[in-house]
């Protein structure tokens, strides 16, 4: 990546003076011999000393052309040392950015630099946009935020704020030295992309990214005010009032200036609500080419209508309504310990789909034909009731599910025991000393165990609402007790050791369950002619 940076911002570029409307504070010399071209085809010799530009005026695009000239003359003078130099000096920034960068990534992000997959991606987005923030940093769009702030609402959509802070900040740095930007140039870059990143939080409404957009703005102007004021200097369009000031002291020099700010400032500003209004349109294309999921994109797979769905509530309806119970369950679940409720509840509604393609072997779909398993031995009855999750995964990735729902599919179940089979194996075992002692790896689920808190509590609420159903008189005292005994048995198998997972969530999560199963199966009293029913 380094690599990349260098060639993508090789040989640098003019000081930021070197824009149509800059107003230097000093008047500007020649610091070597060079020739202009001027519009009558002819050259114009300027020695070492000469005066180029008076200070406090705005630059015109003659003064522009002879500061180009005049810096395209030093660099070819320049040795090959001085050019080492600064390839080095440009090596050294981009790699204390990277360490920086990957150290956090290290603490914080561990799986992402173990997904070279993904991490490449990102390397390859911190090149794309420094190089788009370069092609917008000329003088007809100054647009060179627009790059920087999609790529920071991105970051903090599929991973965090503080990564997305971290990222857009250092590759803001890069882009600045790149483009010779001064200090003050640099603080409002930053201060374009810092603040919609801020703001990013729960994406439930495709219009919230536009107002994340205009309220950024909003603050951007003021932001970019505050800077020229202090800067004494007009950023952002500021070409488009191409006045020439006259006196200091004259008041038309005055509201020049300000009128000239104030058009930079509202071109800033512009440049944040135009961002919101294309992340908006690009959300939809990041979500599918990325592979993660806002909860605008949940909320639509949650729909009843989604195709999967309505083939389970046809081929497996019993499994239908057991995913519905789960769900409601589940999601309060998850918000009692700050977890992705969202996330979980829809993820809930798919994570049985594989059932689907045998739901005859699976209780809850069964009718008074009989059970299927009867006529097959312990450990085939596993295989078939532990494959479910293998094709629910496949038939997830064949609907383009995200990631994050084939994940929790995936680990619902762990590495937990299919405990009624192996019992069976075990009886059998007893009653023929001469057969094969039942190996219990062999009536497992392959896993792996739950990775996150949101899949310990899809595996949590699918346990104790499918161990409710068999309660004969589901009273409180009696979900407690249930609830209570499935959460020690998973948490002595080793189920939640790799999910970070605490005592103290573990009794929320318990304590929310019961809440939620009790409400399910509270009592009722019975109408006079229901007495004997």
């Amino acid at each position: 990546m380094i690599v990349l940076l260098l060639l993508v911002t090789r040989g640098g570029t003019p000081p930021f003076a070197y824009r149509s409307g800059y107003i230097p504070q000093y008047d500007v010399l020649a610091r070597t011999s060079f020739l202009v071209a001027t519009e009558a085809d002819q050259s114009h010799q300027f020695r070492e000393g000469d005066m180029l530009v008076r200070g406090g005026r705005p630059l015109s695009t003659g003064d522009i052309q002879k500061l180009y000239a005049e810096h395209t003359s030093l660099n070819s003078q320049q040795g090959w040392g001085q050019l080492l130099a600064r390839v080095m000096a440009s090596v050294g920034i981009y790699v204390l950015l990277t360490v920086i960068c990957g150290w956090f990534l290290h603490i914080h992000h561990r799986l992402l630099l173990e997904h070279t997959g993904r991490l490449a991606v990102l390397a390859a987005s911190v090149v794309l946009v420094v190089l788009l923030s370069r092609v917008g940093s000329s003088d007809a769009w100054r647009a060179e935020s627009i790059p920087l702030i999609l790529f920071g609402m991105t970051l903090a959509i599929v991973f965090d704020r503080p990564l997305a802070l971290l990222l857009t900040v250092a590759v803001s740095l890069v882009v600045s030295l790149s483009l010779g930007f001064s200090l003050p140039k640099y603080l409002l870059l930053a201060s374009s992309v810092v603040v919609p990143t801020l703001m990013v939080t729960r994406i439930r409404s495709r219009t919230r990214l536009i107002h994340i957009g205009v309220v950024s703005g909003g603050i951007v102007l003021v932001v970019t005010l505050c800077i020229s004021g202090i800067a004494g200097q007009s950023f952002g369009l500021s070409h488009w009032t191409h006045v020439s000031l006259v006196d200091e002291g004259d008041l038309l020099t005055h509201w020049s200036f300000a009128q000239r700010v104030l058009y930079g400032a509202a071109w800033y500003g512009v440049c944040v609500v135009l961002a919101g209004f294309l992340m908006t349109g690009l959300l939809p294309f990041l979500e599918r080419v990325l592979d993660f999921q806002t909860d605008i994109r949940l909320l639509e797979l949650g729909d009843a209508a989604h195709p999967v769905l309505r083939q389970l509530a046809q081929r497996a309806p019993g499994t239908y309504n057991h995913s519905i119970n789960v769900a409601s369950i589940a999601e309060a679940a998850a918000e009692s310990i700050r977890a992705d409720g969202l996330l979980v509840r829809v993820a809930s509604y798919f994570h049985d789909i594989g059932k689907m393609f045998k739901p005859e072997y699976f209780i809850e779909n069964q009718s008074t034909a009989g059970n299927q398993h009867d006529s097959l031995v312990p450990a085939m009855s596993t295989l078939v009731i532990v494959a479910h999750v293998k094709d629910g995964a496949n038939l997830a990735r064949q609907h383009r599910l995200p990631r994050s729902i084939i994940d929790l599919l995936e680990q619902h179940h762990g590495t937990t025991l299919v405990e009624y089979f192996f019992r069976q194996a075990t009886l059998q075992h007893e009653n023929a000393p001469d057969s094969r002692r039942p190996d219990e790896t062999n009536y497992r689920y392959p896993g792996p165990r739950p990775q996150t808190r949101e899949a310990a509590v899809l595996m949590m609420a699918d346990s104790v609402e499918s161990a409710c159903r068999s309660l004969t008189d589901p009273t409180p005292s009696r979900i407690e007790s249930l609830v209570g005994e499935i959460g020690l048995k998973r948490l002595l198998d080793g189920q939640f050791s790799e999910c970070n997972l605490t005592l103290h969530e573990l009794n929320a999560i318990q304590e929310s369950l019961v809440k939620s199963l009790t409400a399910v199966y509270h009592g009722r009293i019975k109408y006079p002619s229901q007495q004997t029913a």
